[in-house]
């Protein structure tokens, strides 16, 4: 009994002496699921790792203020590294914009901590800032979001093209084009490298709200950039191009895309045969679309008879209220003139195609 008793006594000593766990070790034996770090050095002390945590543990953390408070005790009051699981579950936890003020100034004061205790000058690793910007977006926090942006910031986060991502994927799906260029201001001050799947969210942001002036503008961007465009942002732009009628712009754009790609998409070869038509050049417009009848996977040939419906009922119509009107008359005869014959030049290369063009030439363009 009394060599256990001795034993206890020194465990006991050796645990009061023993130095506070750094911030984000795991002191509750989380499940390791750590991500890896993407700012800082690796093997740097307090630099937060996500950990997956049982469903269990969450009745420890009742509210995003219980959170707040404890964090703010453990850094301010005892000068000691809260856990890991604490700030994931704060960022998880937001749920409105005064949630997303709390979770700021968590990270102000885990940033001075940072600073002053450990000597550490590096951000958080992108992935929690990709985070934080994602629970911003989440609950309409987006002047929170766009803080995450700023390469100079008291918070600690890294500005990142993943977080930039979130915001802009929130402006795609509110058609707001003013937030799309907020973000891409702030890119650019920045210094965030551009990426293919950012042209992907910004020209479809641009398509969606009709703002050609801004494709153009943000295409000469990435191009610039040396950013590697996907066959979905080529889609998007030749389309954009050829609804407006726009010639000059959409050989251009399929000088870019041949560069790097082969074949067309269903969408670019019909883009590129609207822009023979209205080089009055049908045989030429039947001869790409006849190629994309061979090339195409099966799943996707019967795409061509639905883009051939389209062509004749709706982008008529659209890219002759683009144009000048006195140009309007003289396009839409020449489209009444020509369609047909790339139907016809089409049923001639052996497809078949179900189209009517009947509408076509008994309804007035001009209207």
């Amino acid at each position: 009994m009394l060599k256990t008793a001795s034993s206890v006594g020194r465990l006991a000593r050796v645990f009061k002496h023993s130095r506070p766990a750094l911030l984000f070790s795991d002191p509750l034996h989380l499940t390791a699921g750590d991500e890896t770090p993407l700012s800082g050095s690796s093997d740097s002390p307090w630099i937060p790792q996500r950990r997956h945590l049982s469903s269990g543990m969450f009745h420890l953390y009742n509210t995003v203020k219980e959170l707040y408070d404890k964090i703010l005790k453990s850094v301010n009051e005892q000068r000691t590294a809260p856990p890991n699981a604490w700030l994931w579950s704060l960022i998880e936890n937001c749920a409105n914009v005064e949630d997303i003020k709390l979770l700021f100034d968590v990270l102000e004061n885990l940033r001075r901590f940072r600073l002053s205790n450990l000597r550490i000058h590096e951000n958080f690793n992108e992935n929690l800032c990709r985070e934080v910007t994602k629970a911003c977006v989440r609950v309409g926090a987006i002047d929170f979001g766009k803080k995450a942006l700023w390469k100079h910031n008291v918070y600690g986060l890294s500005p990142s093209v993943g977080s930039a991502h979130h915001i802009l994927m929130h402006a795609k799906e509110n058609n707001d084009a003013n937030l799309m260029v907020e973000v891409m201001k702030l890119l650019k001050r920045n210094d965030v490298q551009l990426q293919a799947g950012t042209a992907d969210i910004v020209f479809s942001i641009c398509y969606n709200t009709d703002k050609w002036d801004l494709i153009s503008k943000y295409s000469k961007r990435f191009v610039r950039a040396g950013v590697k465009l996907r066959e979905t942002s080529f889609d998007v732009w030749m389309e954009f191009s050829a609804q407006r009628g726009d010639i000059e712009s959409l050989w251009y754009i399929e000088k870019l895309r041949s560069d790097t790609m082969k074949r067309h998409s269903l969408s670019t070869g019909f883009s590129f045969a609207k822009g023979c038509l209205l080089e009055r050049k049908p045989e030429i417009a039947a001869a790409t679309i006849h190629v994309l009848s061979q090339t195409l996977s099966e799943a996707k040939k019967p795409g061509i008879i639905v883009e051939l419906q389209k062509l004749v009922s709706d982008w008529t119509l659209k890219v002759i209220k683009c144009q000048k009107e006195e140009d309007r008359k003289d396009l839409a005869a020449a489209l009444q003139a020509d369609i047909p014959a790339m139907v016809n030049g089409l049923v001639e290369l052996g497809l078949d195609v179900n189209v009517s063009t009947e509408d076509l030439l008994a309804k007035d363009l001009l209207c």
